[in-house]
C-alpha cells in the first residue's frame, strides 16, 4: 500500500474509532434505563473490563504512544464508570461501588511505580479483558436470556477492535497490543451473537 493511501487509511481508523467510542456504551445505558433492570448483563464482566482499560490506557500513556491511538480510551472509562453506577443502582447496592472506586483509584497509581509493573500489568491485561467477555458470556449462557444487553454496544465494540489491529500494525507494531485486540475481536463478536441468538430465541418464545 502507498503511503499516502496507508496514511488515509490510519486517520480513517483513527477518528472512526474515537467517533464510534464516543457514543459505544449509550444504547447499554439507555437499554438499562429504558428497562429499569441490568438483567442480562454481568457486574463482574463490567468489572473486569474496566480494569482491563485502565491498564491499557497506563501503557499506552506511559510509554508515549501516539495519542490518537488510545484517545477513546478516557471516554470508555467514563461511559463504563456510568454504566456500572446504573447496574449498582438497579442491583439496590450503590453502596458496593465504594471500595471498587477505591481499588482502581490506587492501582492506577501503583501501575507506574515500577517498569516491571506497568509491562506485567499489561500481559495480564489480555486475560482480564479476556476474562471479562467469557464472564458476560458465562451470564448469558445460564441466563438463556440476553435481557438488557445491548447487541449494538457489542458490535461496535467489535468494529473498534478491528480498526486498532489495522492501526497497530501501522504505527506502533507492538506484538502485546496486537494480539489483545485480536483476541478482543473474536470474542466481542462470539458475545454479540450469543446475545442475538438468545434474543432470537425469546422472540420465538413469545
Amino acid at each position: 500500500m502507498e503511503p499516502g493511501a496507508m496514511e488515509l487509511l490510519l486517520q480513517f481508523c483513527n477518528w472512526s474509532t474515537l467517533v464510534v467510542c464516543m457514543v459505544i456504551k449509550f444504547p447499554q445505558i439507555f437499554a438499562l434505563l429504558s428497562a429499569k433492570s441490568s438483567r442480562g448483563v454481568s457486574l463482574k464482566s463490567l468489572l473486569l473490563e474496566l480494569a482491563g482499560f485502565l491498564v491499557f490506557l497506563r501503557y499506552q500513556s506511559y510509554y508515549s504512544y501516539p495519542l490518537l491511538t488510545y484517545l477513546e480510551y478516557p471516554i470508555l472509562i467514563a461511559q463504563d464508570i456510568i454504566l456500572l453506577l446504573c447496574v449498582f443502582h438497579y442491583n439496590g447496592s450503590m453502596k458496593q461501588a465504594i471500595p471498587y472506586i477505591a481499588i482502581f483509584l490506587g492501582g492506577w497509581y501503583l501501575l507506574t511505580l515500577q517498569k516491571w509493573i506497568i509491562d506485567l500489568a499489561m500481559n495480564l491485561c489480555t486475560f482480564i479483558s479476556a476474562a471479562s467477555k467469557f464472564a458476560q458470556l458465562q451470564y448469558l449462557w445460564e441466563a438463556r436470556d440476553s435481557g438488557a444487553v445491548s447487541a449494538l454496544t457489542w458490535t461496535m465494540s467489535s468494529y473498534t477492535c478491528a480498526t486498532r489491529v489495522i492501526t497497530t500494525l501501522i504505527t506502533t507494531q507492538d506484538l502485546m497490543v496486537l494480539v489483545r485486540f485480536l483476541i478482543m475481536l473474536a470474542l466481542n463478536i462470539w458475545v454479540t451473537t450469543t446475545v442475538l441468538h438468545y434474543r432470537k430465541t425469546a422472540t420465538k418464545d413469545e
